[in-house]
């Protein structure tokens, strides 16, 4: 396996499929998923890029394996109840993939389902199951959770090319709109700061919404059914 030569007696970690992937990722954190390559990692791990390919058959191997170490970060509580446990997972997710938001837009490609994915989905609907939820309601809450999940957090993140200056401009313009003519949007710019509900955040604002009325549905499902 071909590496480049370092300073004389510093030791080299030897290239292994982990370490790649752990490089990957934090390449794609650094500048985004455009900004990884075969060539840039390979700079990054200071070896030869055909090196990588005895640990990844090609790039969309990589950016699978990249999406199994994110999802491999999201907590998956084993006990408690069905609604204690997905909150907790969803936050997790939810805080996991800010740190890595450029994992979203490849988990909603099927050409990069990667295992990890399929086992947090196989969790999640098991959860459900058990907390009595019938096969169909457990497909739709499982779609609503999910679309959640990844939906706030590709909104709060926002574009990768967003300027914390452009969006502080936007905010003040809204500020600044007349009150009379707008007054529910001074009122929601006033409700930024002022919110009871800002210690939980938009994301678990809507999440407890979204958990309570799938509990609601499952409970009048089940009595229902007697």
């Amino acid at each position: 396996m071909a590496r480049r030569a370092g300073p004389v007696g510093e030791p080299r970690a030897p290239l292994t499929r982990e370490r790649v992937l752990r490089a990957a990722i934090a390449l794609a954190d650094r500048g985004g998923i455009g900004g990884v390559s075969m060539r840039k990692l390979a700079d990054e791990l200071g070896v030869e890029a055909m090196s990588l390919y005895y640990h990844v058959a090609n790039k969309d191997e990589l950016l699978r394996g990249m999406v199994d170490g994110v999802m491999g970060e999201i907590e998956a509580p084993a006990g408690g109840g069905w609604k204690a446990a997905i909150r907790a997972s969803a936050v997790s997710a939810h805080e996991v993939l800010l740190r890595h938001s450029w994992a979203c837009g490849l988990m909603l490609s099927p050409k990069h389902m990667s295992l990890a994915r399929v086992r947090y989905a196989e969790w999640l609907m098991q959860r459900l199951r058990e907390g009595g939820f019938s096969a169909d309601l457990t497909h739709h809450a499982y779609h609503a959770l999910d679309g959640h999940i990844i939906g706030s957090t590709l909104w709060e993140a926002g574009p990768a090319d967003r300027d914390p200056a452009d969006m502080a401009k936007a905010v003040a313009s809204l500020r600044a709109l007349p009150s009379d003519e707008y007054p529910h949007i001074a009122e929601h710019m006033a409700l930024h700061r002022t919110s009871r509900h800002a210690d939980r955040g938009a994301f678990e604002f809507g999440l407890d919404l979204l958990l309570d009325g799938l509990e609601r549905i499952c409970d009048t499902g089940r009595r229902g059914a007697k």
